[in-house]
């Protein structure tokens, strides 16, 4: 990481999981501000700079394509807004399934932090992701909640010390997604997100699904690498490099099919 804006926060590990029971996770890790681009439109993650390989002529698209990503562009456009009930909801439900014991005191609170937000305003956080960010989190929780609980409690593995903080690296997740399979294009300009496409015509939750996938195999990179937090990027473009190379395996005709899907749990 280099120190050319943003910052961003570091879980160092105390224990190895919070309890279900503790009303008060913060027992349980130690939050600590840094200096970093994290996150946002103008971070410097290698992860999501354009490489010279990604400019490729476009790729045609069938109708039924096109209406698709038509579609997601427009879940991708969509600002997260604090002042937006559905939105406000939607915050409160990830709450709700990350931490069914604890009851939520407020859209802004410290308890945020217990989740890996970078302050107690979660709405800061999304400017890299948007809405979608939000929702790609719920979607996560909701369908695969072993896995989702696994992450964002650090309950498996051999952990860092200072480990990475869940939600920012989320919305990371999810800018980088987009920025690899070209999805702010009006075609696809490179052969993985062409071959993308193909999926979400089959799938309309295909992003989502393929969030859920990358989330647990960026952690599986993590702990393969044996990461600190210092070591963020590098191992999140060991994680796009794997991806991109599972989509375009000639046996993979659906998500479910790439090898990283079989380390989700439900």
């Amino acid at each position: 990481m280099d120190d050319r804006g943003g910052s961003f926060v570091a879980v160092r590990r105390i224990s190895q999981g919070i309890e279900r029971g503790n009303a008060c996770h913060t027992t349980s890790a130690e939050v600590v501000a840094g200096s970093a681009a994290w996150l946002g439109r103008g971070l410097s993650c290698v992860c999501v700079q354009r490489r010279e390989s990604d400019a490729r002529p476009s790729f045609d698209l069938t109708p039924s394509q096109e209406e698709c990503l038509l579609r997601l562009q427009n879940r991708i456009d969509v600002a997260y807004d604090s002042l937006i009930p559905e939105h406000q909801e939607a915050l409160k439900a990830l709450w709700k399934v990350a931490f069914p014991e604890e009851q939520l005191r407020g859209l802004i609170s410290e308890q945020w932090k217990e989740m890996g937000w970078q302050g107690k305003d979660p709405s800061t956080d999304f400017r890299g992701g948007g809405f979608i960010s939000l929702e790609n989190l719920l979607y996560f929780a909701r369908n695969f909640p072993k896995s989702f609980q696994d992450l964002l409690r650090k309950q498996e593995g051999d952990r860092a010390i200072w480990e990475y903080p869940f939600a920012v690296a989320g919305v990371n997740i999810t800018f980088m997604l987009i920025q690899m399979l070209d999805l702010e294009a009006l075609k696809p300009r490179n052969l993985v997100g062409a071959t993308f496409l193909k999926f979400l015509a089959e799938n309309e939750s295909a992003f989502d699904l393929l969030y859920c996938i990358t989330f647990k195999l960026m952690d599986n990179q993590w702990l393969a690498m044996r990461a600190s937090y210092m070591d963020f990027n590098a191992v999140m473009k060991a994680t796009r490099r794997q991806l991109e190379e599972e989509l375009l395996q000639e046996d993979v005709t659906r998500l479910e099919d790439l090898p990283s899907y079989n380390l989700l749990s439900r």
